[in-house]
């Protein structure tokens, strides 16, 4: 049923038999005809959120990240009064970004490593950044559905967030969903990117280490890999190592090393290294998360765990400015009307984009002043 914010949210009760085929008067025609029994379903108080997620609850807190996601002005206005309620209890997790080629098996890896964790005592939340749905808007929920030995574990949470949306998009919606499951005492957040486009650099912004995953035995690895994206990680892992492609990937882990050598480190006092490992059979994963530990020793010890942090929460005031204006300028009434016509203008070779883009503000600025 499509969701509409103007009206109120009704849900099915549960019947021994299914859904009863008694009906609430009230109901429009479309849910009539379904034969279901509903009623009106009660909003959380602010209180109640903050409660509930502090005691960890993940019904609670799943909840908590949809007020978050949504983009209506009074649930966005409840879910900021909830953020500030929890503000003291978040900033104790480890957070870390996970990328990788398409085909890398970055669900099986987090699967593997997620349940690893767990049984380690930990608490893991996993953050997947998903491509929106173009029907819906929402996210397509991929990873949960692979990830199901892991989506079971009482130890973990999982969550895809809708990479699309307005003020903030995946920057706003993580970041903050960051800080809920931190307050709901998840002390290793894991944050997937859809391994393509800008979505990388976002998740580096928000995360403190941040994990590369790749392939060999395709042909082609260091030509396959872009750089900058190299640039960004603070270890490699070569997946899938194992079998007649275990030898691959030690040749493979080497040629990495070596060009890792002669690139910038992402993080000050820290040399990125390649590894192997092999999800499927639970392989290299406590060696990586070995390697994670020493990098949260040394950040700590030398000062860089927290700077980087501080950075992170001023690039998210600056980050949240630009998306405002952008979605300002572009919701405007004249602009929607004007752009159009400009876009043709430039298109036609009439005008430049220089000057098509002055002209924009000024129109943008005089309305604005009204």
């Amino acid at each position: 049923m499509k969701n509409d914010k103007n009206r109120p949210e009704w849900v099915p009760i549960n019947a021994s038999d299914g859904f009863t085929t008694e009906i609430i008067r009230g109901v429009d025609s479309k849910e009539a005809t379904t034969g279901r029994k509903f009623f009106k379903k009660k909003e959380r108080t602010t209180d109640e959120y903050v409660d509930g997620i502090l005691q960890s609850d993940r019904t609670i807190l799943a909840q908590a990240i949809t007020l978050v996601e949504s983009n209506a002005l009074k649930h966005q206005n409840q879910a900021q009064e909830v953020l500030n309620r929890i503000l003291p209890y978040t900033g104790k997790s480890i957070r870390i970004g996970i990328t990788g080629v398409p085909g890398a098996g970055k669900s099986t890896f987090i699967e593997a490593f997620g349940t690893f964790l767990c049984e380690q005592g930990h608490r893991v939340a996993v953050l997947a950044v998903d491509p929106s749905s173009s029907v819906t808007g929402g996210s397509i929920l991929g990873d949960k559905t692979r990830m199901e030995l892991l989506a079971r574990n009482h130890h973990a949470f999982i969550r895809p967030t809708p990479s699309g949306g307005t003020l903030g998009g995946v920057n706003r919606k993580t970041r903050e969903t960051i800080l809920l499951c931190e307050a709901a005492s998840f002390d290793v957040i894991l944050v997937e990117t859809i391994g393509v486009g800008q979505s990388e650099i976002v998740v580096r912004s928000m995360v403190d280490f941040f994990l590369l995953l790749v392939l060999t035995g395709a042909g082609d690895e260091l030509q396959g890999m872009k750089k900058g994206v190299m640039e960004l990680a603070d270890a490699l892992l070569i997946n899938k190592a194992d079998g007649d492609n275990l030898q691959n990937a030690k040749v493979a882990c080497a040629e990495y090393n070596r060009l890792l050598h002669y690139l910038q480190p992402a993080t000050k006092g820290w040399q990125t290294k390649a590894f192997i490992a092999s999800a499927l059979y639970n392989e290299g994963i406590k060696e990586i998360w070995d390697v994670i530990s020493r990098f949260h020793v040394q950040a700590r010890t030398t000062g860089v765990f927290e700077s980087r942090r501080s950075s992170q929460t001023k690039d998210w005031i600056y980050s949240m400015i630009k998306d405002y204006l952008e979605s300002h300028f572009f919701s405007n009434p004249i602009i929607k009307e004007q752009l159009p016509l400009f876009e043709q203008n430039v298109v036609n070779g009439k005008q430049n984009v220089t000057s098509v883009v002055r002209e924009l503000i000024n129109l943008y600025e005089k309305q604005d002043k009204k």
